[in-house]
């Protein structure tokens, strides 16, 4: 019986016996307290725990859950998985003890052709609460199971609780015995190998107190209205339903491991003995298996990989499978392989992962090659440090494991996992303490650039006693009063001219940098002064502080002001953040919903934007993002701000940037209604159109899975256009073609340049080869070794100086010979060496003479003993080196 056809048969039981069927919820938990869906229960305790009433008596559900907190464990044994399928039912004060028990023993034990699953009576088990006399019989007595196939069980085995105070109660679980070739009799008390449990009943009749642990905890009494939670493993009765062994074997699951197996070559033996010669590659197939299919339905869930939350969960799993295909001999990209298996073996429980695949598929295939580039760069250097750790006998240092994680993407995961294989220990809390020292070093200069090194606690202090009142939505200048005078940190009573100082009024109309918007900036007027407004900062939420210098006579504390923002700067800023928004709405219209928004800047005239993405941008995507853009802005569609709940907010759809913290009131921009509905506190125009136009720059990296457009916007934009329409003109001039030709004159010229630059390198090495015969006259004895030692002058690079050398030692034949060539490229001085095994056999090392060659030349270099490479920046020393080399074959020991 398929996996799809099990759920089926689940749900329909179900609602035959007047159980509301509910879709299985989204992989992604509503609970804020869990990254996932973690059971089948999870859409449901707002109902067992009574903080909502339920909109039904009976439910029934397939769930979706996902657990990764033993991901390290899976695929060492056939137990271990992270994505799996929980069948439940549900009672919310109707049915209780009698009547779980009984539909769960109806629908295990009826005849598949009666929509059953068709379990013999005599192959279950089942287990009871030591207490629960109650279950007892009617497992006995009303259902029929001898005594001895029921077995009592303690607290830490037969009752659930949330592990905190709150709804209680015992479980009865349901085994299926495999038979005496998976262990010893005597029921799953004393084998749960043999006697694999499939269905646990869960009777939420009691309240627990306080305590810790399954068994540590007190019974406060019973509940006033008690429930039923039940959950039935899919891929556990998968595998006995389709005689398999283990869930690694099931329908949903092996297609992707059999294609794994078949990828690199390997047979699939199924076994978990780490003594058996097999058991390293079944546990990389089964790893692939596991985590292809978890990350198959996370990303159809919505999660892009990330470094951080549920987004790095999934970046874990796809690298673990990428790299346990290359541990199985498999280096090039394989998820375009094995992704598509995983639809196929999904797709009939969940029609969703195909209509969605070319979303799906996208997402990880950029997510593998990027990983293939971050092994590709980090792994050469982690077997350096490996070897050196060992050779030394210590662990690989913090230091090490942190120089990989910054300077290569090298996750610390992939660190420890590559490390322990190696069989060497990795000093992780080193590695934690540079992390830390990394993430307060630029926290400290965030607040170096916002709070301007000013004592806190003075501020907390100005805003006990009010809110800075911002009026910049609706006005751009106002009247305000002077609270405070800040010099270098401290209230000072007046400023003066000159004086750079803090200041904070009761109301402004600036904005202070906020949401990627830059601060405004403007003058502060008043009786006898003028301050100029140079930035404005929030050092603590609620208060605005403006960065500003005096420019004309006194300014008294408490003093009253005219408070005035500089109207074309704002424009402009309001330019760019309406056109950020523009810019995410034409990213989610071309790409699709999961280019998400990773963080933006905005100021006058010019918008960054980054968001999830894992591979470049074409010309033509660029060009088309652009074009909606301009669109939008043409259309003239309306800037409407409405300020409601956050709740509210959500239920319309508006975007939040995900981790940034919104109070319970909240400010949603729309652009044309629902084409573009998102939650800010910046400023912005009123309509599109004066917007201007929007001009993308370019599109780039920032990161792993993220990318990054820059445009202009507005005046910005047009003087970008004019800058870009005069050079053309200007090309034009000066090749004599027409603007519509240009391109093509342009690509014929560089062709003629580069054909010309390979003539001259041809010529070039031509003029070397014929030298080397005249050069062969000029060795010299050097105590045994035959020496070569010449200036080539200027050459184009080090290849040229590479292919004489090589050519000089050929000619020279099996006798002892060194020979070094210099020459300058780049107004820098190059010099190579290279050796015949007759010369490193007489104890002439390439490497060291590089070295101290480079050393003369003021630079450095090194190599093999056969040819090495070094430079410095000396060219007046080219004869001095070569002389150096000589005398060190010389004069060698």
């Amino acid at each position: 019986m398929k996996s799809h056809e099990i759920a089926r048969r689940w749900v329909d039981f179900f609602a035959s016996k007047s159980h509301t069927p509910v879709p299985s919820a989204s992989l992604v938990s509503s609970d804020p307290s869990l990254l996932f869906t973690v059971a089948g229960m999870v859409p449901f305790i707002p109902y067992l725990t009574a903080r909502e009433v339920p909109p039904f008596e009976r439910a029934t559900s397939v769930q979706k859950c996902i657990r990764t907190g033993d991901i390290e464990e899976v695929g060492k044994t056939v137990r271990h998985g992270t994505f799996f399928q929980m069948c439940g039912n549900f009672s919310f004060g109707d049915y209780f003890k009698e009547g779980a028990i009984s539909y769960a023993w109806e629908l295990l034990t009826s005849p598949i052709e009666q929509g059953g699953f068709g379990l013999p009576a005599e192959k279950l088990w089942v287990t009871v609460y030591l207490d629960d006399e109650e279950a007892l019989e009617i497992w006995r007595d009303k259902i029929g199971i001898p005594a001895d196939r029921i077995q009592k069980l303690g607290k830490a085995d037969n009752y659930w609780s949330t592990g905190q105070p709150g709804p209680a109660g015992p479980c009865s679980e349901i085994f299926y015995d495999r038979g005496p070739e998976y262990g010893i009799d005597g029921g799953p008390a004393v084998d749960d190998t043999r006697y694999i449990e499939i269905w646990n009943l869960v009777f939420m009749q009691f309240q627990r107190g306080e305590g810790t642990g399954k068994d540590n905890f007190e019974i406060l009494g019973e509940l006033p209205k008690k429930n039923i939670d039940t959950g039935l493993g899919l891929e556990r009765l998968a595998m006995i339903l389709q005689g398999v062994e283990n869930m690694y074997e099931t329908d949903q699951v092996r297609p992707v491991l059999d294609k794994a197996a078949e990828l690199a070559g390997k047979d699939y033996t199924s076994t978990e003995d780490p003594a058996d010669p097999h058991h390293v590659d079944d546990v990389r197939l089964r790893v692939v298996a596991d985590h292809v299919r978890s990350a198959l339905m996370l990303i159809s869930d919505g999660v892009s990989p990330s470094n951080e939350g549920r987004g790095y969960v999934l970046r874990r799993l796809i690298r673990r499978a990428v790299r346990s295909m290359r541990l199985l001999g498999v280096e090039t990209a394989v998820l375009p392989e094995l992704l598509p298996v995983s639809r196929d073996a999904m797709k009939g429980a969940y029609p969703e992962v195909e209509k969605d695949f070319a979303r799906i598929g996208r997402i990880a295939y950029a997510e593998e090659r990027a990983f293939l580039r971050t092994i590709a760069s980090g792994t050469a250097r982690l077997e350096e440090a490996v070897k050196e750790s060992k050779a030394a006998s210590t662990s690989l240092s913090g230091a090490e494991a942190f120089a990989l994680h910054d300077t290569y993407g090298f996750p610390i995961d992939l660190t420890l996992e590559m490390a322990g294989e190696a069989g060497l220990a990795v000093d992780e809390p080193g590695f934690r303490a540079l992390m830390l020292e990394q993430r307060q070093r630029a926290q400290k200069d965030a607040k170096s650039k916002k709070g301007g090194h000013a004592d806190l606690s003075v501020f907390h202090e100005l805003l006990a006693k009010g809110e800075t009142v911002f009026t910049g939505y609706t006005e751009l200048e106002g009247e305000g009063r002077v609270r405070s005078i800040l010099s270098n940190g401290a209230p000072v009573a007046h400023a003066t001219t000159g004086d750079e100082i803090s200041l904070i009024l009761d109301a402004t109309p600036f904005y202070a940098e906020a949401g990627g918007q830059s601060a405004d900036t403007g003058f502060i007027t008043g009786d006898g002064f003028v301050v100029e407004v140079l930035d404005v900062q929030k050092p603590i939420k609620g208060l605005s502080v403006h960065k500003a210098i005096v420019r004309e006579g006194e300014l008294p504390a408490d003093a009253l002001v005219r408070a005035a923002v500089d109207r074309e700067r704002r424009h402009a800023a309001e330019q760019a953040h309406t056109g950020t928004h523009i810019v995410h709405a034409a990213l989610h219209q071309i790409l699709g919903p999961e280019a998400t928004q990773r963080g933006s800047f905005n100021k006058a005239g010019y918008l960054r934007f980054d968001f999830a993405w894992g591979e470049g941008l074409s010309t033509a995507t660029r060009s088309e993002i652009e074009e909606v853009a301009n669109i939008a802005i043409r259309n003239n569609y309306r800037v409407d701000t409405k300020v409601m709940d956050l709740d509210a907010a959500k239920a319309l759809g508006a975007m939040a940037l995900f981790g940034e913290n919104y109070g319970s009131e909240v400010r949603v921009v729309e652009i044309d209604g629902a084409w573009s509905r998102e939650l800010c506190g910046g400023t912005h125009v009123d309509s599109t159109s004066r917007i201007g136009s929007l001009t993308l720059l370019g599109e780039q990296s920032v990161g792993s899975g993220n990318r990054r457009v820059e445009a202009f916007v507005g005046l910005d934009s047009f003087r970008h256009l004019a800058a870009e329409r005069a050079l053309v003109s200007s090309l034009t001039d000066m090749l004599k073609v027409p603007a519509n030709l240009l391109q093509e004159r342009v690509s014929a010229t560089l062709t003629k340049l580069k054909n010309a630059e390979k003539e001259l390198d041809r010529l070039r090495k031509e003029q070397l080869s014929a030298a080397a015969g005249n050069l062969l006259g000029t060795a010299v004895d050097a105590n045994g070794v035959r020496v070569i030692a010449h200036d080539a002058g200027d050459v184009s690079s080090a290849d040229d100086l590479r292919g004489l050398a090589l050519d000089l030692r050929e000619r020279l034949g099996s006798v002892a010979a060194t020979i070094a060539v210099a020459g300058a490229s780049n107004g820098r001085p190059i010099i190579l060496v290279v050796t015949n095994e007759a010369a490193r056999e007489a104890g002439v090392k390439a490497g060291n003479l590089v070295k101290l060659a480079s050393g003369i030349l003021g630079g450095g270099g090194g190599g093999k003993p056969d040819m090495a490479q070094g430079g410095g920046t000396d060219i007046s020393a080219i004869g001095a080196a070569l002389t150096a080399i000589s005398d060190a074959v010389k004069n060698r020991p």
